[in-house]
């Protein structure tokens, strides 16, 4: 059976983001991601996950200025710098939550930047990162997103994706599949997975259209579901979506898949 954990960017809401981690342990979940600890002083998320029993699955190296559009730096030619300050930046938090992979957002390329030079600085950028990372006992993710929640984003399908991997050249580089971004950019989600899983290191899902909580659009969850424990897949798996009322209303879907379902 998959290892869920809940995305307190998107579940909870409702709640201050400290008060996530309690309902995120009381709904049954065994792990959480965000996008971002930067915010928050590491010893405080680190009580949180100490508290209630949560190991930290996954957060994101820093992202530039989330607020004025920027969607991580990797891809920049002109911000090489501040990307490898970030890692180090990453690397405290993540050493301090004991969190044993992190995810690099591309970013979006400038239209004033040539894609080659885009794709050289991003692929300088992993193996940098790659290099530190795996010293530090951490991996490396890359992801593909949809240009159509992100436009101009720079990597945007598996196939991109791994072709950059393979550029990269590391063994402490993997990617990360979200099953929603996917099947928005180029669907065949169960053949895609099963011919890339020995890539994949972390799986995200939210249900096509609407970004909702599986069982709102076409994506067959309970089927894709079944197919990673047929394909042997040992990893987390991420619940990146919107609820379409508030979480705990909308987690019906979740009750056969809950860490603490057989308690009392």
């Amino acid at each position: 059976m998959p290892r869920f954990c809940a995305n307190l960017t998107m579940l909870f809401t409702e709640l201050e983001f400290m008060d996530r981690f309690e309902a995120a342990a009381g709904s049954g979940f065994a792990g959480v991601e965000y996008l971002s600890p930067y915010e928050f002083d590491k010893r405080q998320l680190a009580d949180q996950l100490a508290t209630h029993g949560l190991t930290q699955v996954l957060h994101n190296l820093p992202v530039g200025d989330w607020a004025a559009g920027e969607r991580g730096l990797a891809c920049l030619p002109d911000r090489v710098g501040e990307f490898q300050d970030g890692l180090g930046t990453a690397i405290e938090y993540a050493t301090a939550l004991d969190c044993r992979q992190v995810n690099c957002l591309a970013g979006i390329k400038p239209e004033q930047v040539d894609a080659a030079a885009a794709e050289a600085a991003l692929i300088d950028n992993l193996r940098f990162a790659a290099a530190k990372l795996g010293e530090a006992g951490i991996l490396l993710l890359l992801e593909p997103i949809n240009t159509r929640d992100m436009p101009g984003y720079f990597v945007t399908g598996s196939g991109q994706a791994i072709d950059i991997l393979d550029s990269v050249g590391s063994d402490n580089l993997r990617l990360q599949y979200d099953f929603y971004h996917m099947q928005i950019m180029e669907g065949d989600l169960a053949t895609t997975f099963a011919r890339l899983k020995d890539r994949i290191a972390h799986v995200q899902i939210a249900d096509n259209p609407g970004r909702h909580e599986p069982g709102t659009g076409e994506i067959n969850y309970p089927f894709l579901f079944d197919w990673l424990d047929r394909q042997g897949y040992a990893g987390w798996v991420g619940c990146e979506y919107r609820p379409t009322t508030t979480t705990t209303e909308g987690l019906g879907w979740f009750g056969p898949y809950r860490s603490d379902r057989g308690a009392a």
